[in-house]
């Protein structure tokens, strides 16, 4: 059953297969012959160099293709529409008859081509195709042959034209949409587009004003540059809106013929604005501007455009032409507005280290050591010690998140000079720069690969970026800034010196401590060094405090939950901001030196490797509250003098103001030997919110 399957299978793709190739294939190239038939013109159409189109009725047009562009040479000299050339060519090449007859045939029948409005023509069409290589001769040497056709009247029925052979031996009846494309009025078939090189194909932009002062911005693979009359790096938005700005522009309208002679000079044209893309070139000469008539509230919209009396270079026909006021700003001051604002140039993952110095101060050195687990860089403060060697400090990535992007957003608020005198430096405060900052980069990838190509090869060294900021001798709201490897000066917003002060402080990492989850708390004690007195006293483990009594419902809030509280800021100490990088006995601050008012002591209990806890006593310095949210501590064991944040604000709250506010009101207990101090056990609600507004640190005092 299955073999007689297989042959009967066999037998059918052996009969489609001679059907498709004897049969199909045939009716396929006969169709491809009467479609043949049925054209008018052959393969020449498809390479026409040349157009002209002409009539008794008729302004004589003629097209001249340069590359894949079509100009207009007659009645204008001009570019063409090429949507409109395109039309005319498509017809020419896909033009097919209806019917056609001989003209010997006439003849017989004594007609004439007057009689079918082909003699005189009422349109004639001449074109050239691409030059062909003629048998006699070399095949260096070509020579065009021109092909006409005629056009003469339309059908009595059926909406049809006749149409006269470029051998003259035949007449063929087509369809109207011919006559349709070469009756394109003038309007239509020359462009009103100013450039044709669009964004994607520009390499350069020059500009060139009436003083022959020249602006030339190249493209440099991802970006522009300039390179006249500087070297500098070119915006690259603000230079590619400049040129799709050109691009916009349109021919408001001609001028008639004889308004401004073709022989008029251009050497001396207020703004020449050249384009070139791929192997063309494209230049805008407005050659002087038209005096505009008095703004009414009608063209109140229009009054940001300027009027010029333009010329395209190469092409006689003058127009007009409206520029918007700002791209003409842009053009004429070419060399500030399309320069890159930004100064220093780097990409953030390239960063390794940033240093900054300031003078009578020791340098800051930011360092990138690793990438973290999550993929986020690891930085440190390098701070250099002559007795303990350098140490290390982490940095606050927030904060070096902010560094990082403040050097990278720094923009010239104006350029002030590009080649500076010595006098104007030392004027400008850089033979004592306020700040320098040198940014380490590592090397690019292709150089690496090109150093380290012999395992026994050189090293690609890192790139380094020097930028110095000088504040001028004389009063400004400005500072300067210039990079050491050139010498433009610009001026820039004197936060900066704010943002880069060589301040450890200013970038350690606020996290100061953080306990690991196996770390116990086994005592806490806080005393009033004023008095000697133990304010609050506990021995208790997290655990603990957390499985005691919830809060009453009075709104007291219970001692376990301040312990808990307070256990939890101190598992985590955090700093807002830090005031001084050593410990010291008293503290300067709201304007008056300060002594400790509070000392409290934690004891901590780790587990060692063998199975034994070991135990780690810490004393954090208190003052007095200074302010709403402002609270100093000291640290001997980090060395440290910060200011802490509001958690552990809150949390010491109900221990030292609010418990003294009641020992005001309540005579206080005798201390107990349980678990917590009696005024801890009374005291009331730790919100800081129920604090006077007006409560002052310094009361008792």
């Amino acid at each position: 059953m299955r073999t007689k399957v297989t042959l009967v299978l066999i037998f059918l793709n052996a009969a489609l297969f001679v059907f498709i190739f004897k049969f199909e294939r045939g009716w396929r190239t006969d169709q491809a012959q009467r479609e043949a038939r049925r054209r008018v013109l052959g393969p020449e159409t498809a390479s026409i160099q040349q157009l002209r189109i002409s009539g008794p009725s008729l302004t004589t047009i003629e097209l001249v293709r340069s590359g894949a562009q079509w100009s207009l040479t007659s009645p204008i000299d001009w570019p063409a529409n090429p949507h409109a050339v395109n039309r005319i060519l498509n017809e020419l090449q896909f033009l097919e008859h209806e019917t056609s007859f001989s003209v010997a045939e006439l003849e017989k029948n004594k007609q004439s081509l007057a009689d079918y409005g082909l003699e005189p023509p009422r349109l004639t069409i001449e074109f050239t195709p691409a030059s062909t290589p003629i048998s006699s001769i070399p095949a260096t040497h070509t020579e065009p042959q021109r092909i006409t056709l005629q056009v003469g009247d339309e059908t009595k029925v059926g909406n049809r034209l006749y149409l006269l052979s470029p051998q003259r031996d035949r007449v063929h009846v087509v369809g109207l949409s011919l006559a349709r494309s070469l009756n394109l009025p003038l309007e239509e078939l020359r462009t009103d587009d100013v450039f044709s090189i669009p964004l994607f194909e520009a390499r350069s932009l020059t500009l060139q004003n009436a003083s022959a002062s020249r602006v030339r911005i190249r493209q440099d693979g991802k970006h522009w540059s300039f390179e006249a009359p500087i070297i500098a790096r070119a915006n690259k938005p603000q230079v590619e809106l400049t040129i799709a700005a050109l691009n916009a522009l349109r021919v408001h309208h001609f001028l008639p013929t004889g308004t401004a002679s073709p022989s008029t000079p251009t050497t001396n044209a207020e703004l020449r604005i050249s384009l070139v893309g791929n192997n063309r070139q494209e230049t805008l000469i407005l050659l002087n501007e038209i005096e505009a008539a008095a703004p009414t509230a009608a063209s109140e919209a229009e009054a940001r455009t300027v009027s010029f009396v333009a010329a395209l270079e190469g092409k006689t026909t003058r127009f007009v032409v409206e520029v918007p006021q700002p791209l003409l700003n842009t053009l004429r001051n070419a060399q500030d507005t399309l320069r890159e604002p930004r100064i220093l140039d780097f990409a953030p993952e390239a960063l390794t280290a940033v240093t900054l110095s300031a003078p009578n101060q020791a340098p800051l050195t930011l360092q990138q050591l690793r990438s973290s687990a999550d993929g986020q860089h690891t930085w440190q403060i390098i701070r250099s010690n002559t007795a303990q060697g350098p140490q290390l400090q982490p940095v606050d990535p927030q904060r070096m998140r902010e560094l990082i992007q403040t050097l990278r957003r720094l923009s010239a608020q104006r350029f002030v000079s590009d080649a500076p005198s010595d006098a104007d430096l030392e004027n400008w405060g850089f033979n004592r720069p306020e700040r320098k900052i040198t940014l380490t980069l590592n090397p690019p990838a292709n150089s690496l690969n090109t150093e380290r190509e012999s395992a026994l090869g050189p090293v690609a060294e890192p790139q380094t970026l020097h930028l110095q900021i000088g504040r001028p001798t004389e009063p400004s709201p400005q500072v300067y800034a210039r990079l050491s490897n050139a010498r433009f000066v610009y001026a820039i917003p004197a936060e900066l010196l704010e943002q880069t002060a060589p301040d450890p402080l200013n970038y350690r990492q606020h996290l100061l401590r953080e306990l690991p989850e196996t770390a116990r708390f086994h005592s806490l004690t806080l005393t009033d060094l004023n008095s000697g007195a133990i304010v609050f006293e506990t021995s208790v483990d997290d655990e603990a405090a957390a499985a005691e009594t919830p809060a009453k419902g009075d709104g007291e809030t219970p001692p376990a939950s301040q312990r808990t509280r307070l256990f939890a800021t101190l598992r985590r100490l955090e700093a807002a901001s830090f005031i001084q990088d050593h410990f010291s006995e008293t503290v300067f601050a709201a304007g008056a030196e300060r002594p400790w008012r509070w000392r409290l002591d934690t004891t901590v209990r780790l587990p060692s490797g063998h199975g034994d806890e070991q135990s780690e006593t810490s004393s954090l310095f208190l003052t007095e509250r200074l302010g709403g949210d402002l609270q100093l501590a000291g640290s001997p064991q980090l060395g440290l003098v910060f200011a802490i944040n509001q958690a552990l604000l809150d949390a010491l709250w109900p221990l030292t103001y609010r418990e003294r506010s009641t020992e005001e009101t309540t005579p206080a207990e005798p201390p107990s030997t349980g678990e917590a101090h009696p005024v801890s056990e009374a005291a009331p609600s730790s919100s800081t919110e129920e604090a006077p507004a007006n409560a002052s640190p310094n009361q008792e005092d």
